[in-house]
């Protein structure tokens, strides 16, 4: 099995190997990650932290050793908490480095990462803090980054951030942490999840003080919210319907 790591500031990751294919998540620098399969243009990889599956094109990856990818697996992951900071590679050309990549892997990638840093599981109370980091950044399926973002995306990069591991999806994160009966049991940082017509949970979002909730439709936005969903205030109705709360931690 071959291993490999991100070295840009974002790749796209894809259901087939193709351009034209839809992206259904991204890969951030310093993410590390499993090839599943190698073709003469792609690779088929399986993200460490989340064990999201997809197709990146092989120019964009930076191949590493069993030893290394050990090595990293190994190791506390410290992550990025400005907007946007710059590491620099060793011929002086600077790459962009996004809220949330990782960090503790320059030193396999040869380059010097300058701005702040987390390291570590966060309290409660940073969660909201980090959440607002993401305030009108665009939505976009498959997203991860403030200049463009998901619904599930926001919510794992967030947690992420803050030394907390959220699954892809917001089906597979509605399966995680303890179960909450009421609105009223939520705290700041807790996730609602919403279902459509159907009952598949399809929305997540981050619960704030005094009934408001921070989450992505159409951007980062904050919105009421009851015992029947999100009220929409630009709107004047429910944009989702609340299935379940969930506390993490």
């Amino acid at each position: 099995m071959q291993y490999g790591i991100c070295p840009l500031s974002v790749i796209p990751l894809r259901i087939s190997p193709e351009e034209a294919s839809e992206m259904t998540s991204q890969v951030l620098f310093g993410e590390h990650f499993k090839i599943l399969e190698s073709r003469k243009y792609w690779s088929k990889i399986r993200v460490s932290s989340d064990k999201c599956e997809g197709w990146v094109p092989n120019n964009q990856v930076h191949f590493i050793t069993k030893e290394e990818f050990i090595l990293i697996e190994e190791k506390q992951p410290i992550f990025a908490t400005d907007l946007l900071s710059f590491a620099e590679h060793p011929n002086g050309t600077p790459i962009s480095i996004i809220l949330g990549s990782s960090i503790p892997l320059t030193k396999i990638l040869k380059v010097t990462v300058e701005g702040n840093k987390t390291e570590g599981k966060q309290t409660k109370e940073h969660i909201i803090n980090t959440a607002l980091k993401y305030l009108n950044a665009p939505e976009l399926k498959g997203g991860k980054t403030p200049f463009g973002i998901d619904a599930s995306g926001f919510a794992q990069m967030v947690y992420k951030i803050n030394g907390y591991n959220l699954l892809r999806t917001a089906q597979e994160q509605a399966r995680q942490g303890e179960a909450l009966s009421f609105i009223e049991e939520c705290e700041p940082g807790d996730l609602a999840f919403f279902d459509d017509s159907y009952g598949h949970i399809n929305h997540v979002g981050i619960v704030m003080k005094n009934n408001f909730i921070i989450h992505v439709n159409g951007m980062v936005r904050i919105d009421r919210i009851d015992h029947t969903g999100i009220f929409n205030y630009d709107l004047r109705n429910y944009s989702h319907q609340l299935r379940v709360l969930k506390r993490i931690l």
